[in-house]
């Protein structure tokens, strides 16, 4: 039995999971440009490491046994008509919609164009970028930049690498200072010049770089991993700026519903439901709207269920691999207290696979 026509806009991690979780239970579409699920986890490491290229693009055709996935790109939501209307003109009609449009993040960790092949064509002209730069330089000490930074220098001893961060510490976004000194001592024990209140814009000249105290860098190659901005320029055009607030995200209340509309979801990084945007929180989001979604659905039945509300998502493990066999993991312990974990945990936990594997089964593929 489907209880009615779910539409979702986004085929990330979250929109993914939600999909699949409503598959049995409603007739669902999940759209998105893409032709296949890109698991950006992996991207940074594809950016350098040739072998690595094609490992973060999974068919989507093996998620839904009874839904189906749809290639397009969403131009506006018809709430009168209750639409997704498409830039090819195709409507799509919907009892509920799910925003999933995620965030965009710099390269190397973008999807380029819509299909798998322009998409390999990136990674290899920044894999080929990568190989002969004799100086690159990464712009940001979060997670992002650390991990770059390591992955570059792994594939490239000989070359010169720079990190620059603004903040006082590296990872000070996660509050841990104990792991930024770690990933501080990983980096410049392999020779990366780690620069800290280093607030960087490009210079005037191509190829240079000024911090905030006016010094000079020259870089033959620059990457800037210095947050995120979320999909939602498109609702914006389509007159829904009052779905969004300041910085873009689509407000939403509790039950993880567009505010004002009881039929119009969103989730994962598009929403303002949480300051910490990461995967565990995604997917997380896209568990408790399926459960609003069916209780939505079902609200006439006499099995009618409540409601449940979001809870923000304020600690989580984290994991920042330092390349395939090293990394730190911040484990949050009980009395507000992180644990931070070294190099055997992350390889287990992240930093050999890129959890590729789990990604690999979610979309119905095996591991390999």
């Amino acid at each position: 039995m489907h209880d009615g026509d779910v539409v979702v806009i986004g085929g990330g991690y979250a929109g993914i999971r939600l999909a699949k979780r409503l598959d049995a239970t409603a007739r669902v579409t999940l759209l998105d440009r893409k032709e296949v699920f890109f698991h950006r986890i992996a991207s940074l490491r594809a950016g350098v490491h040739r072998k690595w290229t094609v490992t973060p693009f999974i068919p989507y055709d093996r998620l839904l046994r009874n839904g189906r996935v749809v290639t397009g790109k969403a131009v506006r939501i018809d709430t009168t008509e209750r639409q997704v209307v498409l830039a090819t003109g195709e409507r799509l009609p919907y009892d509920v919609v799910v925003i999933a449009t995620g965030a965009d993040y710099p390269e190397p960790a973008r999807f380029i164009g819509t299909t798998t092949e322009e998409a390999t064509k990136s990674f290899a002209r920044h894999q080929q970028t990568i190989a002969d730069a004799g100086h690159v330089l990464v712009v940001g000490g979060g997670p992002s930049g650390v991990e770059l930074s390591a992955e570059i220098r792994l594939a490239r001893p000989e070359a010169r690498v720079t990190l620059a961060h603004s903040g006082p510490t590296l990872l000070h976004s996660t509050g841990s200072e104990r792991a930024g000194r770690k990933a501080r001592a990983w980096l410049e024990a392999h020779g990366v010049e780690v620069r800290l209140d280093s607030f960087m814009s490009p210079g005037n000249d191509f190829g240079t770089y000024r911090d905030a105290r006016g010094n000079l860098i020259e870089a033959d190659l620059s990457f800037w991993t210095t947050g995120t901005s979320p999909n939602t320029f498109w609702l914006r055009m389509a007159g829904h700026s009052d779905w969004l607030n300041e910085s873009g995200h689509v407000k939403v209340d509790r039950t993880l519903r567009v505010e004002g509309r009881r039929d119009v979801f969103a989730v994962g990084d598009v929403n303002d439901a949480s300051e910490l945007k990461i995967t565990p929180a995604a997917l997380a989001q896209a568990d408790l709207a399926a459960w609003n979604i069916r209780a939505y659905l079902q609200s006439s039945g006499k099995h009618r269920k409540e409601p449940r509300f979001y809870r923000s998502i304020h600690r989580t493990p984290l994991i920042v691999p330092f390349g395939p066999s090293d990394g730190v993991t911040m484990l949050p312990v009980p009395g507000g207290e992180t644990a931070v974990l070294g190099g055997r945990t992350t390889t287990l936990a992240k930093a050999k696979t890129l959890m590729t594997p789990y990604i690999r089964r979610q979309l119905g593929y095996t591991a390999a």
